[in-house]
């Protein structure tokens, strides 16, 4: 058992940036590391190996702003915070989905942003948003970058250029209630940055996505993020109880009491909006105390279909851990939940279970979990696979560089749906999956685990791994339509926590419907009647 905080990856008080993640990998140039040799086997022996380098001279296309528009951009946030240099347009170039990796590393940089701004005030995001529709620019808001469904690769087509609105300089932790337990944080923070702060205050948000290290919380608020400890926690959307946002139209606030019945709660048309209807630049969230205690520990399960019953018995009992998580046998026998044990033989279904508070919560409720478990079937297997995966919880998407270097293309899909329907949507996705990818003599590793638990249903997240081939892109492209065609026809969300961006909104009219799409197109013609807000992402 051990009592830990993130340390962060810059010092907010003194206005370091946080380390830059590469911009044709993920996270930390510093992190990454060759495929393990392990893993090297099993990729050989299931895929071969090809060795595929990234480019290493990639041009961006000129600047296709003004001068008169970039000295008034400079006015509005000062001449050092406009940049249009090569570096930090590359730096603030899409996301980190495969496809937009895919395009990186081939050299293509062609969404390159004209110019990289970076205000450090609600007002000057306000300044900006006001020139962008006087000059008719596209404007991205950019948190850690960490989008993985396209939602930074905003349309250009009719506009005069594109600004890359960089909320880097927004780090502060400006408010902290620990009356109400509630703190106001601006949305270019990191995650490592906002729990460090809370932390001096012994409080946390205990929000994990695996792109904890370098996500903001401007991101985690505008893509509804779900963090790996969402079972005791809960999502980001829930923590939220306030929010500060610049609109075309103005400012507009939100959140007046802890719970209220004045109408639809319009927070959550911020939330999930995902920089379509206005830039959030303050979220005020509810904290916890800091936990004195935290225990992961393992367990196993014979098959995918007992751990989900036993899942969903916590769940609907009241008895959840504060992490719970259910890897399918495929994954189990890859180790993918433990990165630093893959290729080691591995059986049945890995269930992490883990426990956070004072030593008297984590040990009442360990034992009543542990009642459940036991009672249903479930193997103990100790601390060791649960302190495993704590350790090696955020390496996981530095092997996606890895195995694209070897020419094996991986990537992630996630879907949610009620536990009745759970087993259909599991076999249909998984069908899609393998059957798109083994057409014409291809084929793939199909992984799943079940990430969040509710009282009515889970999410469930794939991961796959297929040679790349000659033409990645469309190969990827077309198994991954075919995954949503078959998530649709089930019934279930294209996305559980990953958001629309672009890759899912031809998918999201099939499940909100005619009208919840035109009251989308509604709330952004009224917000931002001119379209320059992240243009072509997530309004059908």
């Amino acid at each position: 058992m051990t009592h830990d905080t993130a340390a962060p990856h810059g010092s907010p008080s003194t206005g370091a940036h946080p380390r830059e993640m590469h911009p044709q990998r993920w996270g930390d140039p510093a992190a990454a590391t060759a495929l393990p040799e392990a893993a090297r086997g099993l990729v050989e022996l299931a895929f071969g190996l090809h060795e595929t380098p990234a480019a290493t001279e990639v041009e961006l296309p000129p600047v296709g702003l003004g001068d008169d528009v970039l000295a008034a951009l400079a006015d509005v946030v000062g001449p050092d915070q406009v940049h249009v240099d090569d570096a930090s347009r590359r730096l603030r170039t899409r996301g980190k989905s495969t496809p937009d990796l895919l395009r990186a590393r081939s050299g293509d940089l062609a969404d390159a942003p004209d110019a990289v701004v970076r205000p450090g005030s609600h007002d000057e995001v306000a300044g900006v948003l006001a020139l962008a529709v006087e000059h008719h620019l596209a404007v991205v808001p950019f948190g850690g970058g960490t989008c993985v469904t396209g939602g930074l690769a905003a349309r250009r087509d009719g506009f005069a250029g594109l600004v890359s609105l960089d909320l880097v300089r927004l780090d502060a932790l400006l408010e902290v209630d620990e009356v109400s337990m509630t703190a106001t944080l601006e949305p270019g923070l990191r995650g490592p940055e906002a729990e460090a702060l809370l932390a001096e205050h012994g409080l946390c948000l205990g929000h994990y996505p695996q792109s904890f290290e370098h996500a903001s919380i401007g991101g985690f608020a505008a893509t509804r993020s779900s963090g790996q400890s969402s079972a005791g926690y809960g999502r980001f959307d829930q923590m939220v109880v306030g929010l500060r946002v610049a609109t075309p139209r103005g400012e507009w606030r939100l959140g007046s009491s802890p719970a209220n019945a004045a109408g639809p709660d319009l927070r959550q048309l911020v939330l999930g909006s995902e920089g379509a209807f206005g830039v959030i630049t303050a979220v005020t969230v509810r904290v916890r105390r800091l936990p004195e205690v935290k225990v992961y520990e393992g367990w196993r399960w014979g098959s995918f279909v007992e751990g989900a019953a036993a899942m969903r018995t916590l769940a609907q009992s009241g008895t959840l851990p504060t992490v719970l998580r259910l890897s399918d046998e495929a994954e189990t026998g890859l180790n993918l939940a433990r990165p630093d044990a893959i290729g080691e033989e591995s059986t049945g279904c890995l269930m992490i279970v883990g426990h956070e508070g004072t030593p008297a919560q984590v040990e009442s409720r360990r034992a009543a979990v542990t009642e459940v478990l036991t009672g249903l079937g479930g193997t103990p297997l100790g601390e060791e696979p649960g302190a495993s995966w704590a350790h090696g919880r955020f390496h996981a998407p530095y092997l996606r560089d890895s195995m694209l270097d070897v020419g094996v293309l991986v990537e992630t899909l996630e879907t949610a749906t009620f536990w009745s329907k759970v087993d259909a949507l599991y076999a249909d996705v998984r069908a899609a999956l393998e059957r798109e990818l083994g057409a014409e003599g291809g084929s793939a590793i199909v992984l799943c685990h079940i990430s969040h638990v509710y009282e009515t249903g889970c999410s469930l997240y794939f991961t796959v791994a297929t040679s790349a081939g000659e033409a990645p892109m469309g190969r990827w492209g077309r198994a991954k339509a075919a995954a949503n065609d078959a998530i649709v026809a089930n019934g279930a969300t294209i996305s559980h926590h990953h958001a629309v961006g672009t890759d899912h909104r031809p998918w999201l009219g099939a499940e909100i419907g005619d009208l919840g799409a035109s009251v989308l197109r509604a709330v952004k013609a009224d917000l931002d009647p001119t379209g320059v807000l992240n243009p072509g992402v997530l309004v059908p």
